[in-house]
This record gives structure tokens, C-alpha cells and sequence, in this order.
């Protein structure tokens, strides 16, 4: 009986075998894709990420405090979380609205960009250690005077940014104002009150409550 299948020649032969290879290898990455690629779940994705509390000293306002912390933890979360300050407000995270302001050595400093355990053994000034007692620092005062805010938010961070501005000389004029306070963002649009009040303040040379 003749056979049904002729026989094949070497090099077809060959050439079948390497495109079964190929097939087999296509075929179990075509398999193993999803498993590759499906999607993580929920669960996994909300699950904390645990890392060792550190032990961290902090001085602000004039009082040293020590706190036990998440390695990540911002100043800004320190201040606002830990220590209870509220008045340094958290805007847009990413250091570009000023909200989040505060002094470190007596230069502003945004509190969102920078980790709690790195500021150890700085002077940190936050608007609630800005007055002395009830008497309020010429700013603020200048501030009230001039109405230099409409919602509130950013006036922390203007206010901590303009007491700066001030102290760097960099309050010559009204453009000098506005070019050096340019980090800090208004949304409701205060900033010729708010250069007015960093002017009288400068004028006057107040510094200190």
C-alpha cells in the first residue's frame, strides 16, 4: 500500500522543525503574557509600605520636639500631623505654590520638599511663632491693614516669604517684590495689596513682633 504521506525532504524537514520551535516558544510567551501583564490587584496596590520609625528632633518656634516618624514624613506632615502647627498649609505638594512656607535659619523654606529627619538642629519658624505673644510681627499687622488676603489660604506662606523678602533687602521696590515673591501664588489675586503690605513693612523696618 502506498504510503499516504510522501516523505518529506531533509531541508523542508529542517525548516518544519525551526518553525515548531518558533511556534512552541511564541506560543508559551503568548501564554505566559497575562500573567505578566494582568493587572495588580486593588488589595496590593492600597497595602502600606512598612519602613522603621525614626526618632526625630526637631526645633520649632523656639521649642524642641521630639517625635518618632515615618522616614518619609515631610516637614510640612510633621508640623501639621505630629506637632499640630496648621497654620503652614499644604497646597500643591511639589513646592510650587508656597502655601507650605515656613523660615529655616531665617530663610523661607517650603516644607513640602523637604523630609523631617533632615531638618534636625535648624531653627524652623512657622506663621504660629511669627508674634510675640499678642503683639503680631509688622507684617501680619500690615497685612490687616491692607487687606492683603481674601480666602486665607496662601497667607501663611506669603506672609513667612514676605518677612524673608524683607530681611534678604529684596523690598526696594514694587517689581522687586513681586519678582522675589513670585514662588508664592495667590489664587484670588491679592498680590498688589499683598506688595503693598511688604512695602510698608519695609519702609518702616519692621522685623521683629
Amino acid at each position: 500500500m502506498q504510503d499516504e504521506h510522501p516523505p518529506v525532504p531533509a531541508g523542508a524537514a529542517l525548516r518544519r522543525r525551526d518553525l515548531l520551535k518558533a511556534t512552541i516558544a511564541t506560543g508559551s510567551a503568548a501564554a505566559t503574557a497575562p500573567l505578566l501583564t494582568a493587572p495588580v490587584p486593588a488589595e496590593a496596590k492600597d497595602a502600606p509600605v512598612s519602613a522603621a520609625p525614626v526618632r526625630v528632633s526637631l526645633r520649632v518656634n523656639g521649642t524642641d520636639h521630639s517625635l518618632t516618624l515615618d522616614p518619609r514624613t515631610t516637614l510640612l506632615d510633621a508640623l501639621r500631623e505630629h506637632l499640630h502647627l496648621t497654620g503652614s498649609k499644604k497646597g500643591c505638594g511639589l513646592g510650587q505654590c508656597g502655601a507650605c512656607t515656613v523660615l529655616m535659619d531665617g530663610k523661607r523654606f517650603k516644607s513640602c520638599l523637604s523630609l523631617a529627619a533632615l531638618s534636625e538642629g535648624r531653627e524652623i519658624t512657622t506663621i504660629e511663632g511669627l508674634a510675640n505673644g499678642d503683639k503680631l510681627h509688622p507684617l501680619q499687622a500690615a497685612f490687616i491693614e491692607r487687606d492683603a488676603f481674601q480666602c486665607g489660604y496662601c497667607t501663611s506662606g506669603q506672609i513667612m516669604a514676605g518677612v524673608a523678602c524683607i530681611a534678604e533687602g529684596h523690598a526696594g521696590s514694587a517689581q522687586e517684590i513681586r519678582e522675589w515673591m513670585s514662588g508664592n501664588i495667590c489664587r484670588c489675586g491679592a498680590y498688589d495689596h499683598i506688595v503693598a503690605a511688604i512695602q510698608d513693612t519695609a519702609r518702616a523696618g519692621g522685623q521683629g513682633g
